[in-house]
C-alpha cells in the first residue's frame, strides 16, 4: 500500500554553481510542490498504514524551516538545487516516517524530481 500526503511552501533561491548569466544564478523564488509517498503493509488491527497525524506532525516542522526563507541560508541548501531540496527532506523525514519510499519537489507545474532515498 502507498500513502501519499502533499504540502507546499514559497522560498527564495539562487544557484551560486551555475555562470552568471544563467537565470537561476540570480535570486528568484517558487512556491514548491512536494509529495511523499509512504509504503508498506495495512496494519491489521488499526487498518491503516500510517496515521495521517503522524505524518503532518514532522511535516509542519520541516514547511516551518523551509515556508517563506531564502533556501541559501539553511545548513545542508548552500547550492538548494530542486535535487538537493529533495534529498534535504529525505534525510530529515525519513528517521521519523519509516516506509518512507520517495520524496518529489516541483519547482513548476511541468518539472521536479523524485528522490527515492540513497542507493
Amino acid at each position: 500500500m502507498d500513502l501519499f500526503l502533499t504540502f507546499d511552501f514559497a522560498a527564495s533561491r539562487r544557484l551560486p554553481r551555475l555562470p552568471e548569466n544563467h537565470p537561476c544564478s540570480r535570486l528568484h523564488g517558487h512556491t514548491f510542490h512536494v509529495r511523499l509517498v509512504l509504503r508498506g503493509e495495512v496494519d491489521p488491527a488499526s487498518g491503516w498504514l500510517v496515521d495521517f497525524g503522524d505524518v503532518e506532525a514532522p511535516v509542519a516542522t520541516i514547511r516551518e524551516q523551509l515556508d517563506h526563507r531564502y533556501l541559501n541560508d539553511i545548513a545542508g541548501l548552500e547550492n538548494p538545487t530542486t535535487e538537493h531540496v529533495a534529498e534535504w527532506l529525505w534525510r530529515r523525514l525519513q528517521p521519523q516516517l519509516p516506509g518512507l519510499f520517495e520524496v518529489t519537489v516541483q519547482e513548476h507545474p511541468a518539472r521536479g524530481v523524485s528522490y527515492y532515498g540513497p542507493a
